[in-house]
Formats: structure tokens, sequence, C-alpha cells
């Protein structure tokens, strides 16, 4: 029998002052079975670093042509394509293909390391590309952080992010692989 996806409830509260973007988003996730709280988190990080009105959570995990965030203009279009972990080739040139801005968060440490190392020179070609690395030892902070409940204030300032969940506080430095032009 298969298992159902655990939701989870959080009030996330954005100030960014790189964006000039403060605002509460109150999202209701559904945790896939196979879905770590590292991922989760990492999903929550992904979606404060690029919080904008019509930023929405996809299904995600549970499907193949989806990304895990993604930003649709008024009229329909991928404006931003957010996708977590370690994508391959071929689904980031689908992805460049299909959105104005493709946003790649891998997290892992050594295995996504590996990974950027295999597929970099292969993405020089996208320009509308951005692949963010998260530590995996500030992603596993983040993990202890998870909670069916949430109340997360999330600060970004030069690029830095801070997670606080009453009195826990976990700081994220973005190690930017590879920027868009």
């Amino acid at each position: 029998m298969a298992q159902n996806a655990t939701i989870y409830k959080v009030e996330l509260s954005v100030s960014d002052m790189d964006r000039h973007y403060y605002e509460t988003h109150k999202l209701t996730i559904a945790k896939h079975p196979s879905e770590t709280d590292e991922r989760l988190m990492v999903r929550l990080v992904a979606f404060a670093l690029n919080a904008h009105e019509h930023l929405e959570m996809t299904k995600g995990l549970s499907t193949d042509d989806e990304p895990d965030i993604w930003q649709k203009s008024l009229s329909g279009e991928l404006d931003v394509w957010v996708t977590l972990g370690l994508p391959s080739e071929k689904i980031l040139r689908q992805s460049c293909n299909k959105a104005a801005k493709v946003l790649v968060y891998p997290y892992g440490g050594r295995t996504a390391e590996v990974w950027w190392d295999k597929i970099k020179n292969s993405t020089t070609r996208f320009d509308n590309l951005a692949v963010v690395n998260l530590p995996e030892g500030e992603t596993k902070a983040l993990a202890e952080l998870a909670g069916r409940a949430m109340k997360l204030q999330v600060m970004i300032q030069d690029g830095e992010v801070t997670v606080n969940l009453e009195d826990a506080l976990v700081s994220l430095t973005l190690d930017r692989w590879k920027t868009a032009a």
C-alpha cells in the first residue's frame, strides 16, 4: 500500500534586504514519503530566496515534468523554475528551454561537488541558469528544525541567509557555482 504525503503548515516570514522583499507566506506543504526533512527545509529556503507573490510550490517529487518551485507570469509563461538536488544534464536543458530563469540548489556535500564537476562544462551555454550550492553541515542543521507546524523567519542580507525557528538559528552560506546572465 502506498504511503500518503505528510502535510506541513509553515508560516514563512521573509526579510530579503538584498531584493527589498518583506512578506509572510502561509504555506501548506505536502512532504512526499521519500522526501527527507533536509530536502523539505532546503525547499523552504529556496522558496525564501526567490520569494514573490506568484511563486508556488509544485507537486515536486511526485511529477517528473515540474520543478520543486515555480513562478508563472500572469499570462502563464514560466518565469522562474527552481529545482533541488542533482538534476541530469537532460533535465537542465529541458528546464532552461521552458523557463526564463532556472535555479538549481544542489546539496549533499561531496556528492553535490562530484555532480557539479561532471556537469558544469555542459552548462556554460545556458545563460538563464544559476547553480547555488548549500553546504552539507548547514542543511543538516536545517533538517533538525523541521516540524509539522513551523513559524520560520528567514533573513537574507549580502548573500547570507539566516533561518530562525523559535530559539534555534541556522546560518547558511550560499556557494554560487554558476550565475545567470
